[in-house]
């Protein structure tokens, strides 16, 4: 959820918003585990054995500490990330700020959309194996399942209430432990039937990929692993739940909830790899051969499909009031007018949103490309910057330059993911033909 577009967590309006240590990590922990961890199993095949579970590591120990520096800049009456960023740093930051929530938005509404329908596509196919064996093609239609998901979008876009209910929120965090949960007890049921742990030290070997094939991949797992931990645009959400200490505590619920959804990345991603080992293919489950008991794999599929389904309009929705507020007061809207600006323009959005994954249905790329924009502006660069700013540290001290080389190596870092996401994107488009139907 994008935190500038929000106003339901006002400080002011919920004195008796009290929130503790666990619940905040309970809050932390539904936000950091979403949509990321479908993933996780490939960006470890790119990097091997050594370089997946440290990398992960690595970005887990970034958030930590700069969860730590951005919960003392907010401030009582700060309600939204870019009203703190207004506060400490002012200017063309702001700006910089709301442009990259608003692509993170939409480049979120698109990532959902395409694993939502390829998982309600998935659903089927584990079925067929039942009926016909696994050498059978099962073919699944794609694009009839990206167009129903749209369907349901835009209608839940406009039944559901601008503060969107809480119980979405819980809905998909409860989802999203039950397909993890699957996930990670059917590949512990593979290796103990093969009896094989697969994968290598180094990640996908250059006899299987070339040098540069292998080099875009690991920098891309690198986008990917940073996705995962994105839920920066949450943050002020979540301290919104607590009333009084709120710094202290967010502080102390990081450390405990940051690692433990590290431990459920590691096994997600270590077990996916031990599973199916260098050549693990992007789409789960089924395609690393969860499809016996096949009802279990249809239940993993749907309960993802719901969460992805409710993920969506926790990310939207703000955006979508935020939008409707601003024409309602700068073109003095009444009542039916401005329901059928909100008809047409939430309509628009999910029609622009599906549009986009029927033509780009590359999901890694583009949560790739999103993990490498968010993880130095909103998870490194700003917190930094605006903690520097209200701690008044010293130029060239030793803390200010310890700040500046974590900044910059997450710069790099970022380029980086961006380079290779880039260059998934145009491997993908070479053999891809838009508007195909099927996987």
């Amino acid at each position: 959820m994008p935190s500038w577009l929000s106003q339901r967590f006002d400080n002011h309006c919920c004195p008796h918003c009290e929130g503790t240590v666990l619940t905040t990590s309970i809050h932390i922990i539904t936000s950091v585990i979403g949509v990321g961890v479908l993933s996780l199993a490939w960006a470890t095949a790119q990097l091997g054995w050594i370089a997946g579970p440290i990398t992960m590591l690595l970005f887990s120990l970034v958030t930590c500490y700069t969860s730590q520096i951005l919960a003392a800049c907010f401030r009582p009456e700060d309600n939204t990330y870019m009203d703190v960023v207004t506060a400490n740093l002012g200017g063309f930051k702001v700006e910089l700020c709301g442009l990259v929530e608003c692509v993170t938005v939409f480049g979120a509404a698109v990532s959902y959309t395409i694993a939502s329908s390829i998982r309600l596509a998935n659903i089927e196919r584990p079925v067929c194996f039942h009926k016909h064996g696994v050498q059978h093609a099962c073919p699944i239609k794609r694009n009839r399942c990206m167009i129903a998901v749209g369907i349901i979008e835009i209608l839940l876009s406009q039944i559901l209430p601008s503060d969107h209910p809480g119980w979405i929120s819980l809905v998909a965090a409860v989802m999203s432990l039950c397909y993890s949960s699957i996930e990670v007890f059917l590949g512990i049921a593979k290796i103990k039937a093969t009896r094989k742990i697969r994968g290598s030290l180094t990640g996908i070997s250059t006899s299987t990929v070339t040098p540069t094939q292998k080099l875009w991949g690991w920098l891309q797992a690198l986008g990917v692993m940073a996705f995962a931990y994105e839920y920066f645009l949450v943050f002020p959400e979540i301290l919104g739940t607590i009333q009084s200490t709120a710094s202290r505590t967010m502080k102390k619920a990081s450390l405990v909830s940051i690692p433990v959804a590290t431990l459920v990345y590691m096994l997600s991603g270590c077990i996916g790899f031990a599973v199916s080992g260098n050549m693990v293919p992007r789409n789960l489950l089924t395609e690393f051969g969860f499809y016996d008991p096949y009802w279990l794999a249809s239940i993993a599929d749907g309960t993802l499909v719901i969460h992805l389904i409710g993920a969506f309009q926790v990310y939207c929705q703000p955006l979508f009031t935020f939008v409707e507020n601003k024409v309602k007061t700068v073109f003095g809207l009444g009542p039916y007018k401005l329901f059928f600006f909100k008809l047409v323009w939430r309509t628009v959005f999910v029609i622009a949103s599906t549009l986009t994954s029927l033509l780009l249905p590359f999901f890694i790329d583009i949560i790739g490309l999103l993990g490498a924009l968010n993880l130095w502006l909103l998870t490194v660069y700003f917190p930094v910057q605006m903690y520097i700013k209200k701690e008044n540290i010293l130029n060239r001290s030793t803390k200010w330059v310890l700040l500046q080389i974590l900044s910059v190596v997450c710069f790099i870092v970022s380029v980086a993911a961006a380079a290779g996401s880039i260059a998934g994107f145009v491997h993908d488009l070479k053999s891809y033909k838009p508007f195909t139907s099927g996987f």
